[in-house]
């Protein structure tokens, strides 16, 4: 009988999960792993992290494995804990929190961190790198506050978070040491090319300037250039590069250069210890390129699995910009050289431009701007060194080169085939050509959304997208597939719509029933369907639904938002914002008896303790003896309210006891997405109500109901509904709405995006008929009526409770 041995992963990141999950494929019985992660979350795409600052993807849309994917396949994780030492000796690790774990492999994963320029002033506030969740938190914060930003780096992180910015509403200012942007990806023409697209889109650059000082007071508030021109500025981005973090492995003993030096099998100068991804160094490369990190992690993944396996050798790397309809694509060696011919195309009408490098009859190096189609294609022409004499304007332009040419050349087809089976084909999922080739052989899939649903090929940026095309074609023949639509998630080609009827129409009670009948393609589903179906669920079927906890994310789990140490926040609910001397009192008394390191009064009126351990929250919860705030779930957080004509000259209305009413009314209300209310006595609109989800504001003998507004990182004026005369008319509409809003919108989709989806006119209609309104509201209450208060169901209920014990030895915290 062979014995389990122990894993330790160092770095909770993409390169190390990856090569824990081709671990658990080769030999999933093989090891008892431990992993321990600097950040408060579980593996993401650092990828899409300028598309989380742009706007256009949520947090929780990057997340690569959920906290259940840890749970499920047995795997301790230490969130928001790294590693401070290595006893190599011991073979033994040691956290930040004082956890220790003994290891028979531990591979470090450390990643690396952005290169801060050390410029005089460099550690004032407001200046940053761009590498987590945290920097986009960061930015997101400062676009609320400040207006000016300058990003110093015209690279593709540094464009990348420019974009960002731009949609952040900020005025943004690229500075680059060099002549022409992304200098080491493009060559001139191309780099001109993307400067004015971006220049049109409102994005500025100063170019061939250096940076001397940043100056201001605590914060930053201007740049000084070597040539004494100034910059104001409230924000600066630094997007200069990234440097492997080592110190960890240097503390250890190991061998270290610019990274952690590793052979062709990731083996380190210590026994026992490997590593991987960006704080590896490879032959005298470090690499920051996902494509190459996954290809170091399926060679760690076999030795360590007993596999046979090739060394790793290097890469050739290729680099893809996309932001706001720009697209850029370079690889290899794509400046021109004595010993190197190019062919190249430039369209400045059109925007297009494509150039080629040849060396000794082989194709070196590409940059495509524009239109990067074929940059897939080309790219495994670099990789592969065949010749391509004779065929160099088909390649590039897709036309024959005439009487030169010495042959057809290798067909499709040929070079589908030609490509090695461990070729990465997606750099942003890792996924190789041989796991497309299973997917469409083995598993049924015959059109790309199948195996983007299968493999997650395609699913992130796209970009290989024609070559995941190309191998469809090789391997499944004349039996590929009509593409079909998407749905909600990668698992299903069922959109929200057809989901909700299938449940009403054929009586699916939970999200496993839900799954199977409908013939979901990953049997567990996964962090995008779960939540929603979970969600769906039970707003069709309140009375007989029970909420699934392990399709809920982190927060909602536990009933308390997760800080960035770990720690979690209570906010206990506070009607109308309004309290009393006794709660105040209650509140003191539990954040003192429990060490809560903060007490804050939250944007919604309420009062948050920070800070709190998870296993003090039941605790805290009984002693406060208050309901759930839910400012940690999709559902009501706050209505917000001034003090109206109770206090106020101003006042036309009781805004007051109206907050009090709804919020009342609606606690515990689940939703799509979390919703957030305000009622102002008077049009002076001092609750904000008009950048609200729904806000009542109060006019001279009636009350205005205006809906689908957002104070967040997309700012939106809320959009007047209705005008009522009477306290009942207003619930009425309130109720009405929101339950039209829970039974209608998409998972995740606040209100803003959902009037702007279907419009207002849409929503006017739909609720004119009382009768409809009537039934709507008669659906919430029933929904209400099946609601329990999560803080109280976990005091009374000593099995849920058991969930917030802590765990001894390396047993995994919960998230």
């Amino acid at each position: 009988m062979s014995i389990t041995k122990k894993l330790v992963l160092v770095g909770n990141g993409m390169a190390g999960i990856r090569t824990v999950e081709h671990i658990l494929k080769l030999a999933p019985h093989a090891y008892d792993i431990t992993v321990f992660g600097a950040e408060p979350h579980p593996n993401y795409n650092r990828i899409m992290l300028s598309s989380v600052l742009a706007g256009g993807t949520s947090i929780e849309d990057i997340v690569i494995n959920d906290w259940s994917w840890y749970e499920d396949n047995g795997i301790h994780v230490y969130s928001g804990d790294p590693v401070v030492q290595i006893d190599t000796v011991s073979k033994k690790v040691i956290s930040q929190n004082g956890v220790h774990a003994f290891y028979d492999e531990l591979i470090m994963a450390t990643g690396s961190q952005a290169f801060i320029l050390p410029l005089p002033g460099a550690n004032k506030e407001g200046v940053i790198g761009f590498r987590d969740i945290q920097d986009c938190e960061t930015m997101m914060a400062a676009s609320q506050k400040y207006r000016k930003a300058a990003v110093i780096g015209g690279g593709l992180l540094g464009l990348e978070a420019a974009r960002g910015l731009l949609n952040l509403g900020m005025d943004v200012t690229v500075i680059h040491i060099n002549g022409h942007l992304m200098d080491r990806n493009l060559d001139l023409p191309a780099g001109l090319m993307l400067q004015r697209e971006l220049e049109g889109q409102g994005m500025k650059f100063l170019l061939n300037k250096q940076t001397e000082e940043i100056t201001g007071r605590s914060r930053v508030k201007a740049l000084r250039f070597t040539d004494q021109t100034v910059l104001e500025t409230d924000l600066v981005v630094m997007a200069v590069g990234i440097r492997p973090q080592i110190e960890l492995a240097r503390r250890s003993g190991l061998e270290v250069n610019r990274g952690v030096i590793i052979d062709d099998y990731m083996r380190t100068s210590i026994p026992g210890v490997s590593a991987v991804g960006e704080c590896a160094e490879h032959r005298g490369i470090a690499y920051g390129l996902v494509a190459p990190l996954y290809e170091q992690g399926m060679v760690l993944a076999k030795r360590l699995a007993g596999a046979a396996t090739e060394g790793y050798e290097g890469s050739v790397t290729s680099t893809k910009l996309k932001v706001s309809g720009v697209d850029v694509f370079s690889a290899g060696q794509f400046k021109d050289s004595p010993d190197t011919r190019s062919i190249r195309i430039q369209d400045d009408v059109d925007g297009v431009y494509k150039k080629i490098v040849i060396q000794d009859g082989k194709l070196v190096g590409t940059v495509l701007f524009g239109d990067t189609t074929d940059g897939a294609s080309l790219f495994s022409l670099i990789k592969s060194g065949e010749d391509i004499s004779g065929r160099e304007k088909e390649i590039l332009l897709g036309v024959p080169s005439g009487s030169s040419r010495s042959g057809s050349g290798p067909s499709v087809a040929e070079r589908m085939a030609a490509m090695p089976d461990e070729e990465i084909i997606c750099g942003c999922n890792g996924v190789t050509k041989s796991a497309i080739g299973d997917a469409v052989l083995n598993k049924g899939c015959n059109t790309v959304g199948a195996i983007k649903s299968c493999t997650k090929a395609s699913a992130s940026c796209g970009g290989c997208k024609p070559i995941v095309e190309s191998l469809l074609t090789y391997y499944a023949g004349d039996n590929v597939g009509e593409q079909t639509k998407e749905g909600i998630c990668g698992c299903t080609s069922y959109d929200r719509d057809e989901i909700v009827a299938q449940i009403k129409e054929m009586g699916l009670k939970t999200v496993k029933e839900v799954m199977n009948v409908l013939g979901w393609n990953e049997p567990e589903g996964c962090s995008k369907c779960r939540p929603s179906l979970n969600y769906y669920l039970g707003m069709i079927w309140p009375a007989e639904y029970k909420d699934e906890r392990v399709s809920k994310f982190t927060n909602e789990r536990y009933h308390a938002n997760i800080q960035k140490d770990g720690t979690y926040s209570v906010i206990p609910r506070i009607y109308g914002g309004v309290t009393s001397p006794a709660e105040l009192i209650k509140i003191a008394m539990v954040a003192e008896k429990y060490d809560v390191p903060m007490v804050k009064f939250t944007g919604g009126q309420r009062l948050d303790l920070l800070g709190v351990q998870k296993e003090n929250l039941p605790k805290i919860w009984e002693e406060l003896d208050m309901p759930s705030g839910f400012g940690y779930g999709k559902a009501l957080r706050t209505v917000k309210t001034c003090v109206g004509n109770t206090f106020c000259r101003f006042g036309t209305q009781d805004s007051i006891e109206m907050g009090i009413r709804l919020e009342k009314k609606l606690d515990k209300m689940v939703a799509p997405a979390k919703v957030k209310l305000a009622v102002s006595g008077c049009p002076r609109n001092c609750a904000e109500a008009t950048i609200k989800d729904l806000g009542v504001v109060a006019i001279d003998g009636a009350w205005e109901l205006h809906v689908g507004g957002n104070g967040g990182v997309k700012v939106r004026a809320a959009e007047l509904l209705c005008t009522v005369k009477t306290d009942a008319e207003v619930e009425e509409w309130t109720y009405a709405y929101l339950q039209y809003y829970r039974e209608n919108a998409r998972w995740n989709e606040r209100t803003a995006a959902w009037i702007e989806r279907v419009g207002l006119d849409h929503v006017k209609q739909a609720l004119a008929d009382r009768d409809v309104r009537l039934a709507l509201v008669e659906r919430l209450e029933v929904t209400l009526g099946h609601t329990v208060d999560p803080w109280k169901e976990i005091i009374e209920d000593e099995k849920l409770r058991k969930n917030f014990t802590p765990l001894s030895g390396a047993e995994p915290v919960a998230h």
